[in-house]
């Protein structure tokens, strides 16, 4: 019944102007959209309210517009580069590709709602083990194993190995491609603020404790994406950060 109505509304979407599928005539782009006249106009709405309540009801609060392309130390001294995963498995059967660590959480659910509280607080301590297991993957892809998890769309139990992906999309610079140029194109604006920090500080009238904002698009390379415009590959953020 959810899904159905869920169905609804992003046909209505669709057929009011508001939202649209990415290259939608060449077969569309997974977890991409665009906003159609009215789609465009509504969140034009929502940016500017946000940004007068944020920034100009506020005289302790600057904007900035951080650029989407950053120096790849930001993303290494943040712990993007090496941190930013999901530990992602493959069903055999369906070909789909699922968050080993929600098909966990997902079980654990499935037993309480069953009334099998012990069990579940059993796989629970388990998955939190293997959370924060030194190889995290193997941990998962062993828990999956021993509680029989099957895939959610096929049925199957025919699983391959747990594997991390980086969530971000690397890109290169300048005229020849090598390990030297590759950049990443910003997961979350928040570094861009932290980066002008002192910036901001040194040229705007203001002390701490103050605040930073900006609106801007971010980009995460969604591997489980299928909830609309609510988890999508490129996104507009609204954030801000206040310095104490």
């Amino acid at each position: 019944m959810e899904s159905t109505r869920f169905d609804e509304i992003t046909a209505l979407c669709k057929r009011r102007g508001f939202v649209f599928q990415s290259s939608e005539i060449y077969g569309g782009l997974g977890a991409t959209y665009d906003y159609g006249p009215l789609g465009v106009e509504l969140k034009q709405n929502v940016r500017e309210q946000w940004w007068r309540d944020m920034v100009y009801a506020n005289e302790n609060i600057e904007g900035v517009d951080a650029s989407i392309l950053m120096h790849p130390r930001v993303w290494k001294a943040s712990g993007h580069v090496d941190a930013f995963h999901d530990p992602l498995i493959d069903d055999k059967a369906s070909k789909r590709r699922y968050r080993a660590d929600q098909l966990i959480e997902q079980h654990i659910d499935r037993l309480r709602s069953k009334g099998k509280t012990e069990h579940a607080d059993t796989v629970q301590k388990r998955f939190t083990e293997a959370l924060n297991a030194e190889d995290m993957p193997k941990a998962l892809h062993s828990l999956i194993l021993s509680e029989e998890i099957r895939g959610p769309d096929s049925g199957a139990f025919d699983w391959t190995d747990v594997r991390q992906f980086n969530m971000m999309f690397e890109t290169k610079v300048g005229a020849l491609a090598g390990e030297d140029s590759s950049i990443y194109l910003r997961p979350e604006t928040a570094q861009g603020i932290f980066v002008n920090f002192q910036n901001v500080l040194a040229t705007s009238r203001v002390q701490i404790p103050f605040g930073i904002a900006q609106i801007g698009k971010a980009f995460r390379n969604e591997i489980v994406a299928r909830q609309f415009i609510f988890r999508m590959r490129e996104f507009e953020q609204m954030e801000m950060q206040y310095f104490v």
